[in-house]
Order: C-alpha cells, then structure tokens, then sequence
C-alpha cells in the first residue's frame, strides 16, 4: 500500500511492486492522475486499486484502510509517501495555517495511516512500516520550516513505533532521500542527483528485502 502513489516517488515504488509480483493499493487525491497511475501498475500484473484519500483527514484514512483490506487482505508493506512543501516563506512569514497543512500531511497523515492498519498487521504477525523522510529530516530548512520539522518528526515516529512493535513480527524503518528529479524539487534551489526510480528501489528492499534488523533505521540517500 502506496500513499501519494499518482506521482513522482510514490508512482515510482507502486510500479516497482507491481513488476516484484505483488498487489498494490494506490491512494490519493482523487482524479485523472490517480486512475491513470492505477491503470500504469495494474498493466505490470496482479491486482491494483486505487483508493481517494486525503491522508491528513483521519475519516478519509480508516475508510480507505477498511477498503484496502476488504479488497487486497492485510498489507505486507506500507508506504508512507504522501508529502507536501511550502518554500520560500521565513518562519516569522508563515501563517499558522500554512504550517499547519504541512504537518497535516507529511506527520499526522502517515501517524493516521499506521494507527489504521496496525489492529490487522498486528493479528497478522507481520508486515513492515516504510516511511519516506528526507535529508531534510537531518538538517535546517530555511524558507522551508515546516517541511523540516515534518520529516525531523516523521524520524521520531519511526523509530517510536520501532520499539513499540519490537517482538511482534512488524517492524518500521524511514528512508531518506536527497534531492530527487521530482515536481517537488521545483524552487528548492537544489540540483537533482538522483532519480524517483533509483529511491523506489531503495524502498523495495527497505519494504521486501532488508532484514528485520533495520527496525528503526534511517537509511540516508544522499546522492
């Protein structure tokens, strides 16, 4: 299960699922980009579903959680991808609104996600939490507060619930790229040294490969 899988990274690791055989759920926002991102992985083989949902809204996660599991069984990887970033305003110039839509989406969005699926994994005795951090989740931001201290945050969760799931046959780890050739890059400045592609297949093994002794890792992509 792939948050934030219409695009960019997100589209990238639903697809690099797909052609590992798996089935894939696919949210986010609702529209022409979402179906044509479902129809892209279900081309690739197995099941696909593409699920609306606006992670920052706690309805909209339990519901697509529920449809998740009534149509594709428990997840076997979930990944917290869905993000957004406002530049270019000083923290003196941010309104609390604005900061609040980003820790909205990027912190409480992958805290609703997991709060959802753990009952079922839990029972399932397996299955593992993959979020996608940032560098910026291990320096400042300036000009970019708020996505900062989201991903600084979403470290925290992972290696929070890291040892809550300790024993449980679950585990959560957070991958953290650098600057990636996606739309969000765009005003950052920064020049892309890696690719949507080259972070999908670090979260495949994050997700499939990697030993449980990763629980609670921070696997740094620097580029």
């Amino acid at each position: 299960m792939v948050t934030g899988a219409s695009r960019g990274i997100g589209f990238a690791t639903a697809r690099a699922f797909a052609r590992r055989g798996l089935d894939v759920a696919l949210l986010g926002r609702p529209g022409a980009r979402l179906d044509a991102a479902a129809a892209d992985v279900q081309a690739l083989g197995g099941k696909t579903l593409a699920v609306a949902c606006d992670v920052s809204k706690r309805a909209d996660v339990d519901r697509a959680a529920a449809e998740v599991e009534r149509t594709l069984g428990v997840p076997r990887v979930v990944v917290n991808n869905a993000g957004i970033v406002q530049r270019g305003r000083r923290v003196q110039e941010t309104s609390a609104e604005a900061w609040d839509e980003v820790i909205a989406v990027n912190l409480r969005g992958p805290f609703l996600v997991a709060r959802a699926f753990l009952p079922s994994m839990l029972t399932a005795k397996r299955g593992r939490f993959v979020q996608v951090a940032s560098i910026s989740a291990t320096i400042g931001s300036p000009g970019a507060a708020s996505y900062a201290a989201s991903k600084w945050g979403l470290v925290g969760l992972t290696k929070s619930l890291a040892e809550e799931l300790r024993g449980t046959g679950l585990t959560a780890v957070a991958v953290l790229p650098g600057s990636v050739d996606t739309d969000m890059l765009v005003g950052s400045g920064f020049q892309a040294v890696m690719t949507a592609d080259d972070v999908a297949r670090t979260l495949l093994f994050a997700g499939l490969d990697a030993p449980d002794a990763v629980n609670g890792s921070a696997l740094e992509m620097f580029g």
